[in-house]
């Protein structure tokens, strides 16, 4: 299932109590978690002002254009800002004897940048600002519970690139809990703006970096206001009515969540209404783990937001090398020996129809008429499966698919499969899913070094 970040409230009319002070020049901070002497941390340069807040675990709480100051972020409360939001088991997620509310059941395990749903805030534990990069290392709250702290840290770097805000972000996991839960969709990161800019637009297309035309969000479906898109350029954006507003660029990821909730309105920071982005990615978390990912925001037209995308198109076709993580795949009817991954994945086939998944992406098929899968296996089946999904489409058909014959002596072989061989991979694609058996089997496993997508069998 697809879960959303906390929406909006609607029909609450309170509005926070937030305060943004005068600008003030810092040097390297260290702030410890009882020392609230300086509120915010700022960058600056000829183009944007970014600032943080230090009371609410560093979210990005401000970012304006220096020619009008005016705030885009949107600030309702400590479920917006910009900021760190993560997803794993168990769902409900309970601690300390609570349990979340109703309406949060679905949440799960959700520690969060800012704070919780019970406006406590997340702690600060270290922070840095020499003027050109901010550093900060927080413990997040569980978003559903009251001061439940997340058996994590969050670490963000931030640094300004004309009207860019470079920023990469760490999930550290020191859970007591060491279960293998199910890959949870993740925000890369959760981006809230106000509602000035309440047109939601990516490009979404088979022709991306050619110019074609970009296109609206698609319409939610049900009661959220959110909606799912994949943008095959790497971008979506908030804008208003003259193309200006908030873009996020999110390298090597084309699957975006977002829309817009509330009224068009002022460019209020504190009002309810908003618009919301969330770059998005299917991803295991484990009790252990050390997980990074970059993002940008851009603060101009859709064609400057556009423009800095296509500095980080793609080279090449789609490869993962496996020796130290799972690089985005996940699985369905399986599970891995955790992490890190010690040279490759070791997957253990003891379910009936175990899956390994890739990580959305874009690739043209005619660029990539072969499969490598460099793996050994140990198992007493015969055949793997390979299936893709096509752009456009919601999932596997029956068409796009392929077999192929297993080396199943325990040693590496390099599997070569010709996908060009099945008349529907044609055209764009987005992922991958490799049924490496059918059928459950005590003590089969599989170890995987790299898959790859190649114009050539070699």
């Amino acid at each position: 299932m697809f879960f959303l970040h906390p929406l909006p409230n609607l029909t609450d009319a309170s509005s926070s109590a937030f305060m943004h002070p005068s600008h003030l020049l810092l040097s390297i901070l260290l702030l410890s978690t009882s020392a609230h002497a300086e509120r915010m941390s700022w960058l600056e340069n000829d183009r944007i002002k970014l600032g943080v807040d230090l009371d609410h675990g560093g979210a990005v709480t401000f970012l304006a254009s220096v020619k009008d100051g005016a705030n885009v972020i949107n600030n309702f409360d400590m479920g917006r800002q910009v900021q760190l939001s993560f997803y794993s088991g168990p769902v409900p997620f309970e601690a300390n004897g609570q349990k979340p509310a109703e309406h949060w059941r679905h949440i799960g395990w959700n520690p969060i940048q800012t704070g919780d749903d019970f406006k406590n805030a997340s702690r600060i534990l270290t922070h840095e600002n020499d003027g050109k990069q901010i550093h900060l290392t927080c413990v997040p709250l569980q978003w559903p519970l009251n001061n439940v702290p997340g058996e994590c840290t969050f670490d963000s770097w931030l640094e300004l690139d004309g009207a860019v805000v470079k920023a990469r972000a760490r999930l550290t996991n020191t859970r007591s809990d060491t279960t293998q839960y199910p890959a949870r969709l993740q925000e890369l990161p959760a981006v809230y703006a106000n509602a000035a800019f309440p047109r939601v637009v990516s490009y979404m297309n088979e022709k991306p970096f050619t110019q074609d035309a970009v296109s609206a969000a698609p319409s939610p479906k049900g009661k959220h206001p959110w909606s799912f898109w994949t943008g095959t350029e790497g971008w979506a954006a908030l804008l208003d009515e003259k193309d200006y507003g908030l873009g996020l660029i999110t390298p090597g990821r084309v699957h975006f969540t977002g829309g817009f909730a509330g009224k068009p309105g002022p460019n209020d920071t504190h009002g309810n209404s908003t618009g919301y982005l969330a770059g998005q990615a299917l991803e295991i978390l484990d009790h252990n783990i050390s997980y990074e990912f970059r993002y940008e925001l851009v603060l101009g037209t859709v064609q400057e937001i556009r423009a800095r995308a296509a500095t980080h198109r793609p080279q090449g076709s789609p490869s993962w090398s496996f020796t130290q993580d799972r690089q985005g795949w996940h699985f369905q009817n399986a599970r891995d020996t955790g992490w890190p991954a010690k040279g490759h994945l070791h997957v253990l086939l003891e379910q009936d129809d175990p899956q390994l998944i890739s990580p959305q992406t874009f690739w043209q098929a005619a660029d990539a008429p072969y499969l490598i899968i460099d793996a050994a296996f140990h198992t007493k089946q015969k055949q793997g499966i390979v299936m893709w999904q096509q752009h456009g489409t919601q999932g596997y058909s029956a068409e796009s698919k392929i077999s192929f014959p297993i080396i199943a002596d325990d040693e590496f072989h390099r599997h070569v499969i010709p996908l060009s061989s099945i008349p529907s991979y044609r055209g764009g694609m987005l992922r991958l899913r490799i049924d490496p058996v059918s059928g459950a089997e005590t003590g089969a496993w599989m170890n995987v070094r790299r898959i790859q997508l190649s114009a050539k069998p070699e």
